[in-house]
């Protein structure tokens, strides 16, 4: 069997010579070298969409590798991808070092310089490894997934870092909302939040806590029953890892300690949502980086899109995330303005998520004063956009699935139309609201088009009576005389009157040589109960016939 190796090596020198010896293993086939940890994570997350049997079995990680130091890549492939084996490659041979390699997942450890029979044991080893966790992982994907044997298997839970372009564009409430969805749906959720010195996910769901984030610092192996003692168990049954109540314990929390942290609730949880707030620490940035989703939120404003784009590319320049990578959400959205998403994406060169938040504070005044927003209406527009964006982004359960997965206590699963209505729904929910709001004034806008058409088609009812009389009346005239002018006049006319206008008023008078005929005619209501006094007059004219006309 072929055994496809793929090295992480950032050193130019160093990469050659492990390539030019892994090339020379029976039955290996090494890949290009990766130069630094974010491609690495991303060839893989890549091959792992593919299938499970795209993935490389071997992956020789440098001790050099950057910007992620090589025990924490080390660590985050193993949870994300468990069927691949790891091998650190070190010039360090202290029992130390290979105690916390074996401890961070690693299958083994080769030494500089390197010597081609340890390189071939190590890898041979890792390729076994790795080949029975892949039999073990196909089968758990048919049942679990119905996938089929080359099914990709995800590692651990979803991570969704959500960030804001500056202050005050509702991070935390976006935060907190797709939590709460996610949690709605079936799936154990945790909410980390590492806006480390102002963070308001307590606040915002009336928590008071005793440990937080901070607690995790001083721990050198944060693991996932570690992490669980500082979570504490909300009434929704979402996990919260809460930010220090002392802002200046912020500092306490490196990248080391986020990126356990965020392994360790991934570990745990099906969905992990963490508030990154609005300023790029070590912390936040570790998190952006890790995360298999970054949602960034802006408001409709010119300031907000530039701090926006200003954020993308500190991102860029920092190799966290690239703007792609990146989901743009407009909160505050209202039709008539200019800054619309499509415009942002454009700006940012990010993904404009489809669901717009609506600026609508009113729904939001009582539960975040009242500190629960997990008490906010099924019914806000605002809730149903922010939980039709969780739907977007999959955190919450398919429709399709059998059975709620296990996870957080006190969790349910969503029936159909609840979903509907929390979920996907979003944006017709607001319309629907507006579209009964505007019923009535629909209606009656109707009826006066309508009355007015029928003020119009009975004027052309009456100057066809009047016609139709006159020339009546000068006929009966000619031919019987005078006194059954009259009578031909009045038959003739409503004869040409539908039945809803027979109360018309019809008279005809000789002036001169010339019969004239009058028609008054009721406008009839579409309103019924209305009286109005409409009425319409017509008058037409015929020349006598006989020996005494012209």
């Amino acid at each position: 069997m072929t055994t496809r190796i793929l090295p992480a090596v950032g050193d130019l020198d160093a990469a050659r010579t492990l390539t030019g010896l892994a090339a020379q293993l029976p039955d290996a086939e090494p890949a290009a070298p990766v130069p630094d940890s974010t491609v690495l994570l991303d060839t893989l997350a890549r091959l792992a969409a593919e299938s499970l049997d795209e993935l490389p079995e071997v992956v020789l990680v440098h001790e050099r590798i950057a910007p992620v130091p090589a025990l924490d890549l080390i660590r985050d492939l193993v949870l994300r991808f468990p069927a691949v084996g790891v091998v650190l490659v070190t010039a360090d041979t202290s029992p130390a070092l290979l105690t916390a390699a074996m401890d961070s997942g690693a299958r083994g450890i080769v030494t500089f310089p390197l010597a081609y029979d340890a390189l071939a044991e190590r890898v041979q080893a890792a390729s076994a490894w790795s080949a029975g966790m892949r039999r073990h992982l196909g089968s758990t994907a048919v049942e679990l997934y119905g996938g089929g044997p080359g099914a990709a298997v995800p590692g651990g839970g979803q991570v969704v870092a959500v960030t804001g372009a500056k202050g005050g564009v509702g991070t935390t409430l976006t935060a907190v909302q797709l939590a709460l969805a996610a949690q709605a749906s079936g799936r154990s959720t945790a909410l980390l939040d590492l806006d480390l010195q102002s963070g308001d996910v307590a606040s915002y769901l009336d928590v008071q806590f005793r440990r937080s984030v901070a607690d995790l610092a001083s721990i050198s192996d944060i693991s996932p029953r570690v992490v669980q003692d500082a979570v504490y168990a909300h009434e929704s049954g979402v996990g919260l890892l809460l930010a220090p109540a002392d802002g200046e314990r912020g500092e306490e929390i490196t990248d080391r300690v986020a990126r356990q942290t965020v392994n360790a609730l991934r570990g745990r949880y099906d969905v992990v949502v963490v508030d990154c707030g609005t300023y790029v620490t070590s912390a936040t940035a570790t998190a952006i980086e890790m995360a298999d989703q970054a949602v960034l939120l802006v408001t409709p404003d010119v300031v907000a899109v530039r701090a926006a784009k200003r954020m993308v590319r500190l991102w860029d320049r920092l190799q966290i995330r690239k703007a792609e990578e990146t989901v743009t959400v407009v909160n505050r959205a209202a039709r008539g303005t200019e800054i619309q998403p499509s415009l942002v994406a454009r700006v940012t060169g990010t993904r404009a998520a489809r669901a717009t938040v609506p600026d609508v504070p009113k729904e939001l005044q009582a539960p975040v004063d009242a500190g629960r927003l997990q008490d906010l209406d099924s019914k806000s527009t605002v809730k149903q956009a922010l939980w039709g964006l969780a739907g977007e982004l999959g955190l919450v359960e398919p429709e399709s699935a059998g059975h709620a997965r296990k996870g957080g206590r006190g969790t349910r699963r969503l029936g159909k139309s609840e979903r509907g209505d929390r979920g996907d729904r979003g944006d017709r929910g607001a319309v629907t609201l507006e579209f009964a709001g505007m019923f009535p004034l629909l209606l009656t806008v109707i009826g006066i088009l309508w009355q007015c058409a029928l003020y119009g088609y009975t004027y052309s009812l009456a100057g066809n009576a009047a016609d139709e009389a006159a020339r009546a009346a000068t006929a009966a005239a000619a031919v019987h005389g005078d006194g059954a002018a009259a009578g031909a006049c009045d038959a003739a006319g409503r004869e040409h009157l539908p039945d809803a206008w027979q109360s018309a008023s019809i008279s005809c008078a000789q002036e001169g040589d010339v019969w004239k005929a009058s028609v008054d005619v009721d406008v009839p209501l579409f309103f019924p109960g209305v009286e109005t006094g409409w009425s319409v007059d017509a008058e037409a004219g015929a020349a006598r016939e006989g020996e005494d006309s012209p």
